[in-house]
């Protein structure tokens, strides 16, 4: 988990209680698995000892960092980064123990708090003196900006998150950031700062940015970021994200993501190298981030609804999901839309399937009855079917299926 680290972070974490904290700019109302790896670092630092902070940026969210982004990003207003800092907050404390009566307990800041009064003029002359143009022309992040353009504005971030630091430093008795590995520059203007300003001695650690095997982004999606949020990513998809990772990004990420110890994760790769159809190491993988993310029962849920798809599911595990979930899991597959008042009143399958165009005609609807291959709701049904109010599901669907592989959603309106 660790790219880099300034000299003498090791000894300081040795010998004593430390404080240190990552800073996460508001952009959303939600984190995403890409915010995992930070929080991970948080997660173990407190269960070493230490203590964490997060500092949710209220106010280097209204600016935006330029680190490694090809164009300047849209601003929010102050009542969106409120209203996203909220969001953080709580999915935050599914990770750290947030109990303040404990030497080591996590805290979140907003560092709107310690800038909001700050006057501009002030600033540049209390913090912006110290740090010199070259200086802060030296940082990668800047560097590969300069071809096409930046702002003041964002050429700036450095020195507010570089005051983020000291400010953390006096108040909490801060001594360690850390990030991914995209933050280095910003980071060490912070340990400058407090050097120059304070005669203080702070340090730096960042993460590898994490990566597919293949190359491609980590955590993204055909439908975009995999969020922490059920509303943005349903428990089910967000469990399906790790149990179709690679083998060889499996390895890797159960090894960032959970706190299993080396002998469990060694334990899991030889039973998952002996057999490895039955996916034993995504499957340990997926359930310990999405019980920490989701709960045991969002967990449970989603074992229920990914056992839909390979014919496992009794009518009632198929009744126990709701609607989200279920439209999640069978995303793609044909819908028809039919009248509660026509179910209610009893219909014949046969006639139902030919009038919504589920099957091509009435003859292959029975010739695929007769051959016993079609199911209601999972139970497999004969000739004569006919749908009524006790075949809606608790979600307002019905689901039929043709064979193992074929299926169809009747939505009851």
């Amino acid at each position: 988990m660790i790219h880099d680290m300034m000299p003498g972070t090791e000894e300081q974490l040795n010998k004593e209680m430390t404080t240190a904290y990552v800073g996460i700019d508001p952009t959303a109302d939600s984190l995403h698995i890409g915010h995992l790896v930070s929080i991970m670092l948080l997660k173990h630092l407190q269960v070493a000892g230490h203590k964490p902070l997060a500092v949710v940026g209220g106010a280097t969210g209204m600016i935006g960092d330029p680190s490694f982004k090809a164009a300047e990003r849209k601003l929010l207003t102050s009542e969106e980064i409120q209203h996203n800092v909220a969001g953080i907050k709580k999915q935050l404390e599914r990770f750290l123990d947030f109990d303040t009566s404990k030497p080591n307990g996590a805290e979140i800041l907003n560092n709107y708090d310690w800038m909001k009064e700050y006057l501009f003029l002030d600033f540049i002359r209390d913090v912006g003196k110290h740090i010199t143009v070259n200086y802060m022309m030296t940082k990668d992040s800047v560097k590969k900006r300069m071809e096409t353009g930046i702002s003041f504005t964002e050429f700036s971030y450095q020195l507010l998150q570089g005051y983020d630091f000291l400010t953390l430093y006096r108040t909490k008795g801060c001594r360690l950031q850390m990030g991914g590995s995209d933050q280095w520059g910003n980071i060490t203007t912070g340990t400058e700062l407090i050097r120059r300003m304070e005669g203080g001695e702070a340090f730096a650690l960042t993460c590898p940015l994490i990566t597919k095997a293949d190359g491609t982004k980590f955590g993204k999606t055909e439908g975009g970021n995999v969020w922490l949020d059920p509303e943005r990513t349903s428990p089910y998809q967000f469990y399906q994200f790790w149990l179709n990772c690679s083998d060889v990004d499996s390895a890797r990420y159960i090894r960032i993501f959970t706190l299993l110890t080396k002998e469990e994760i060694a334990d899991l790769e030889a039973q998952h190298n002996a057999a490895p159809e039955q996916r034993i190491l995504q499957k340990a993988l997926a359930k310990d981030i999405a019980i920490r993310v989701h709960g045991q029962q969002a967990y449970d849920t989603a074992i229920a609804a990914s056992n839909l798809l390979f014919g496992k599911a009794t009518t009632d595990q198929l009744n126990s999901l709701d609607r989200a979930t279920l439209l999640s899991v069978f995303e793609g597959v044909p819908q028809y839309t039919v009248s509660r008042t026509t179910i209610e009143a009893g219909v014949s399958l046969i006639d139902l399937a030919a009038e919504v165009g589920m099957f091509a005609s009435k003859g292959e609807i029975r010739r695929e009855l007769k051959q016993n291959s079609i199911m209601v709701n999972k139970q497999k049904v004969a000739e004569g079917c006919t749908l009524t109010a006790a075949d809606i599901l608790q979600s307002g669907l019905i689901l039929v299926q043709k064979g193992k592989k074929n299926y169809y959603l009747l939505n009851i309106e």
